[in-house]
């Protein structure tokens, strides 16, 4: 069973991640929401037709395939800022740019398979260190910092597995909306694709584990 993380209050996060939280239930339970959220993209995605995964809804727009290795960048990128700040090391990291990371990711070379072979396996990671970060760190911060050396964008440790999540799913709402001319409600969010059921999603991440335990 996943450890529960409290959501983060306005002040854990910069102002422009009010977009992600608004996505996310106020339940704790977004280990499990992560996992499961993974398993249901990647099974809408692979009933894409192909064609689409390589649509750009309009000039210097990413595709679907370049959407995919961004979320996967940016996990790594946001769970090693949460391993810094959990450790209590606040010193002020340098943001990415996130165009030229896609542009020179090659995604739309990859097949899915890869693809979703590494989101696993980087979903699994994140999933191990919040599992097991000290329960006193959460509220730890840090921040970045900009060219100029100016401080910017504090968030705690749970402010950043929370912008993972809403992230994550802020895209989502995007493939379904621009890219797949899907008509969600005004208020809609994919938080419910958290509750998808599937086979995989029983015992959770970590099953493949457990049995090799001695």
């Amino acid at each position: 069973m996943m450890r529960k993380i409290d959501k983060p209050v306005p002040g854990e996060y910069p102002e422009y991640s009010k977009i992600y939280m608004d996505l996310l239930e106020d339940d704790g339970q977004i280990l499990e929401r992560l996992w499961r959220n993974f398993i249901a993209i990647r099974d809408f995605i692979y009933k894409v037709p192909e064609e689409k995964l390589y649509y750009r809804y309009a000039e210097g727009k990413w595709t679907i395939k370049e959407i995919l290795v961004h979320l996967i960048d940016d996990e790594r990128i946001f769970t090693y800022r949460a391993l810094r700040y959990a450790r209590n090391d606040s010193t002020p990291l340098h943001g990415f740019d996130e165009n030229s990371y896609a542009r020179f990711s090659n995604a739309n070379r990859r097949s899915l398979y890869s693809i979703f072979d590494e989101y696993e396996a980087v979903r699994k990671s994140t999933l191990s260190l919040f599992q097991n970060l000290p329960e006193d760190c959460f509220l730890r911060s840090g921040s970045g910092i900009e060219i100029d050396n100016s401080i910017v964008n504090e968030r705690t440790v749970r402010g950043l597995v929370y912008h993972i999540a809403g992230h994550e799913l802020r895209h989502f709402n995007v493939i379904k909306e621009r890219y797949l001319d899907m008509k969600l409600p005004p208020e809609a969010s994919t938080r419910n694709c958290a509750k998808a059921k599937s086979t995989e999603t029983n015992g959770g991440p970590f099953r493949s584990l457990e049995g090799k335990k001695q």
